[in-house]
């Protein structure tokens, strides 16, 4: 089964629905992402050992949001082309035209509100002593491009080091990242990429998501 939710932020029911899900209202999104996954497992559609999170691009934050503020949500998270460090964001390619949206992390109020749910800045880091309890993650695949021109493949590339390094206990559940050479943010990608890309999360979801995942 596949779902899509319907979340604050968007344009389909009008402006006050796309400003309910932006700058200071940003949560809201995410609140509405965690509580339609809840709501399949809840209605008996999913179960959270079977259950999947996509997300690319904006949605790759919305999904690293997602593992970081709710682990437990899912068991694997393909995240495309991300958008993850909300706090230096503005600073590479086109992304300071995105601060209308998103807030400007140069204004006290709105770093507050960037920093607060910043998916590279939310990973627990892997506890110092054994004894201590940890935060287990979902599996997730970061995919990311060399050429990304819209999103830099920093945000992949850091994102995926530090929670290798949070989660460097779960060999079940491992932390991979795929970054594609000569491609950019996905715009223009020949049907070859895709289909190659394709196989790659499929085998990955598949591998997380099917019967022996419990």
């Amino acid at each position: 089964m596949w779902a899509i939710a319907g979340l604050r932020g968007g344009l389909e029911h009008g402006e006050p629905w796309h400003h309910a899900g932006r700058r200071a209202n940003k949560q809201n999104v995410f609140d509405d992402f965690h509580s339609a996954a809840d709501w399949l497992v809840a209605q008996g559609m999913a179960s959270t050992a079977h259950l999947g999170l996509v997300g690319g691009s904006n949605g790759g934050l919305l999904v690293g949001a997602a593992l970081t503020q709710r682990p437990d949500l899912a068991r694997a998270v393909w995240c495309a082309v991300p958008l993850l460090d909300m706090v230096r964001f503005p600073l590479f390619h086109i992304a300071r035209l995105w601060t209308d949206e998103y807030g400007d992390p140069d204004v006290p109020e709105e770093f507050g509100w960037l920093l607060a749910y910043s998916p590279y800045h939310s990973v627990d880091p892997l506890p110092d002593h054994p004894a201590d309890p940890s935060t287990s993650y979902p599996a997730v695949l970061f995919t990311t491009a060399e050429g990304d021109t819209r999103v830099d493949p920093l945000h992949a590339r850091k994102m995926a080091a530090l929670l290798q390094h949070a989660s460097a206990n779960q060999r079940d559940r491992p932390v991979l990242l795929l970054q594609a050479g000569r491609a950019g943010h996905g715009v223009g990608k020949p049907a070859s990429m895709r289909v190659a890309e394709g196989v790659d999360v499929l085998s990955f979801l598949s591998w997380q998501l099917g019967p022996d995942s419990m």
